[in-house]
């Protein structure tokens, strides 16, 4: 049964035919009993099926691994790749003809030569094909023409899924291009969601969520992949050594992976950046509403929060708390934890205001 379910019809066909030919040379040349034939016919039968599928599975594999990487390679590195494996192998024939002219060692010399000429150029150009193709003036201006309409794809990061702002931000069309989640990233979601911290647990299973919504929503495109990245363990390692054979951006709110993908040369998409970037600029005289919620840290401070989640500190409202009040903006500051508005009472500004006219008043009465 597992034979007839795992293994092609006509690969056992062939197996079968292997199997009768092995217990005809048993009896041809050996003279074995029908026994011996019937269990050596058998035995040939069952390892040429299971060699078949084994040496059938691993190519299937590496061509599905290659399909992934020509998929997910830049048309830019892909001519680069071309253009130095043709240079690697006319060097390599410039440079092994002197040698093929020794006797001996000579014919080594000049395959061991090519094959080395020809597999740098290959290695060269796939590293350094942006200036591999200004050689050629023609493909450079082709080149800076298509980038326009060319846009790289970004790889998404388990901390930004998680977050789930990575939806929001595509759709109000901040981000273009094709969304890449790597599947050893939704293997890490899997692993939080089955964690037994009701907190890790949750976030794990949003993450899981999220994507599910992505793929099914028409305006969002998202490719999951398979990449074949064995020598490194850690996800963030797997995350930045795929960026660089994809040529792609990555999407992170993790500070430290955020760093070292900066000095890998790795164009970095934070969604707090972004966050950071995008909230309302107020400056000292402006007035705001906001609704005080809790007790500051100084006395008699009491802290509100606007839309952006920004918190605002106004003087002297710790008795205003769950009241919606009227203030204004005092100063401002930019602190690691993010921007804080310090504010005053707007009404208490406009009483101190009229009591200086009413005493400017009696004053000019008293004097006038």
């Amino acid at each position: 049964m597992y034979i007839r379910r795992n293994i092609p019809r006509s690969l056992l066909v062939i197996a079968l035919i292997f199997g009768i030919w092995i217990a005809y040379i048993a009896y041809y040349y050996f003279g074995l009993t029908t026994t011996w034939r019937i269990g050596l016919g058998l035995a040939a039968f069952l390892c040429f099926a299971l060699v078949s599928k084994i040496t059938m599975s691993g190519v299937m594999q590496i061509q599905e691994s290659f399909d992934c990487y020509l998929d997910n390679t830049s048309l830019q590195t892909l001519l680069g790749g071309t253009l130095g494996l043709l240079l690697g192998i006319v060097t390599g024939v410039l440079c092994s003809y002197p040698l093929s002219v020794i006797d001996g060692v000579g014919k080594y010399l000049t395959l061991g030569v090519f094959v080395f000429t020809s597999l740098s150029g290959l290695k060269i150009g796939l590293r350094r094909s942006n200036d591999l193709l200004k050689i050629f003036p023609n493909m450079e201006l082709n080149q800076k023409q298509g980038a326009s309409a060319f846009i790289s794809g970004k790889v998404l990061d388990t901390s930004a899924i998680i977050d789930g702002r990575i939806l929001d931000v595509y759709l109000a069309n901040f981000l273009e291009g094709t969304l890449i989640v790597p599947t050893f990233v939704i293997e890490e979601l899997q692993h939080i969601a089955d964690s037994s911290d009701n907190v890790r647990r949750n976030k794990g299973r949003r993450g899981l969520e999220l994507l599910a919504k992505m793929q099914k929503h028409p305006r969002v495109k998202i490719d999951i992949i398979e990449p074949d990245i064995w020598e490194e363990r850690e996800v963030d390692a797997k995350l930045i050594r795929l960026c660089k054979q994809i040529d792609a951006a990555i999407i992170t709110n993790d500070y430290n992976l955020n760093k070292v993908a900066e000095l890998q040369g790795i164009k970095v998409l934070n969604i707090n950046e972004l966050t950071n970037a995008v909230k309302v600029m107020v400056y000292p005289g402006e007035t705001m509403h906001t609704s005080i919620v809790r007790e500051g840290k100084e006395n008699g401070q009491g802290v509100g929060y606007l839309e952006d989640g920004t918190m605002v500190v106004v003087e002297d409202a710790i008795n205003d708390i769950g009241n919606d009040l009227e203030v204004m903006v005092t100063s401002v500051f930019q602190t690691a934890a993010g921007r804080m508005i310090f504010t005053r009472k707007l009404k208490e500004e406009k009483s101190i205001s009229i009591n200086q006219s009413l005493r400017d008043v009696q004053e000019v009465n008293i004097y006038g």
